[in-house]
């Protein structure tokens, strides 16, 4: 009896979501007509953003969202070849400096949401964590954080980074941002019946290696993981249709605008204010560190970028693997980023408090 009506509630959860998913594909479309940069991804989120702030109440992705983040995953891991390995000590090298930045990042957003802001410190450093969203939110309900301006302050973050991702990408060059032309066939062409299998094995044990393992989350980077085996090993060279990537790009567009539904501006326009700084400053501290990254490892810019670029690691990782920017390089540096702050963050927490009590 229970699990029938968990399924109910299943179905049901997704005939509501029909909708905004609609309304993400639609939006979606509509760039990719016009030929906006990252059509599918940006279309949906500027339109579910829009009817968000105005006071539409739109489903969000839970089911789907999960299920969307394992075929990311498997997705990102076909990005991995047996010719990486010369790459080893340039990408130690990028990621330390992607680390470094990290630190950078999380000391000047706590700074302004704790003395610009007055949030206490729980708020404070999970609203400031550059990556990781759903985890530092599970995280944070665990604590005295205020989880409104946390979650916002995520969300606010994310919605600045995509939308900026074009202009700045324009402004580093070397990178074309237009959808290629891809014919009906094209859009639907599924790799043979046994390459299916391996993917979807892929997908479903990946997700169990990456529980296993403990990863931030299992769903993206167990997959990640497990069809990255697939594709270093040889076994499998095969890629997902298009029209999935599509329709991950929409999905995961509608999960951030959906994420604005309830929010009055009023009630948080200084918070939102505040958030949107600091979006600003950790975009502009990633840019520094990505090009000084360039420099140094000769890795492009706009990889860099999108690897330094304060999370979620689902969004930049499938900008990446949308526009062929090394998303291996990408995926990488954002699991490691996410499993330091996990594993830093409640230190930080428990050393601020004892200095604010001394």
């Amino acid at each position: 009896m229970r699990k029938l009506k968990a399924m109910k509630r299943h179905c049901l959860a997704s005939v509501r979501l029909l909708p905004t998913l609609l309304l993400g594909a639609c939006g979606g479309g509509l760039a990719y007509a016009i030929h906006m940069p990252l059509p599918w991804l940006l279309g949906a989120l500027i339109v579910t953003t829009v009817l968000s702030l105005g006071g539409a109440r739109l489903q969000a992705p839970t089911t789907s969202r999960k299920a969307v983040l394992v075929i990311i995953g498997v997705m990102l891991g076909t990005a991995f070849t047996a010719d990486m390995g010369g790459d080893i000590a340039l990408w130690a090298t990028s990621l330390t400096i992607m680390l470094v930045s990290t630190a950078v990042m999380m000391m000047v957003s706590v700074w302004m949401s704790r003395r610009i802001a007055g949030n206490s410190i729980d708020t404070a450093a999970y609203a400031g964590m550059p990556g990781g969203v759903s985890t530092v939110i599970l995280m944070a309900s665990e604590t005295d954080a205020d989880l409104r301006v946390v979650g916002l302050t995520h969300a606010v973050r994310i919605l600045v980074v995509l939308l900026a991702i074009p202009v700045i990408l324009h402004v580093i060059g070397h990178v074309s941002l237009q959808a290629p032309a891809i014919t009906l066939a094209q859009w639907f062409s599924f790799p043979d019946f046994a390459d299916a299998l391996l993917l979807i094995g892929a997908g479903v044990i990946g997700y169990w290696l990456g529980r296993l393992l403990r990863l931030p989350n299992p769903l993206l980077f167990g997959p990640v993981l497990a069809s990255a085996m697939l594709h270093i090993t040889g076994t499998s060279d095969a890629s997902v249709p298009p029209f999935i990537v599509a329709f991950a790009q929409v999905l995961i567009g509608v999960s951030v605008g959906v994420r604005f539904a309830g929010t009055s501006l009023a009630a948080v326009g200084f918070n939102l204010l505040i958030a949107f700084a600091q979006a600003l400053v950790l975009l502009l501290t990633a840019f520094v560190a990505a090009w000084t990254a360039h420099l140094i490892t000769g890795y492009s810019a706009a990889a860099a970028l999108l690897a330094y670029m304060p999370g979620g690691a689902p969004e930049l990782s499938l900008v990446a693997l949308s526009l062929g920017i090394e998303p291996a390089f990408v995926t990488s540096h954002h699991l490691l980023r996410i499993t330091v702050l996990i594993l830093l963050t409640p230190m930080l927490v428990a050393w601020m408090k004892r200095l604010h009590r001394a």
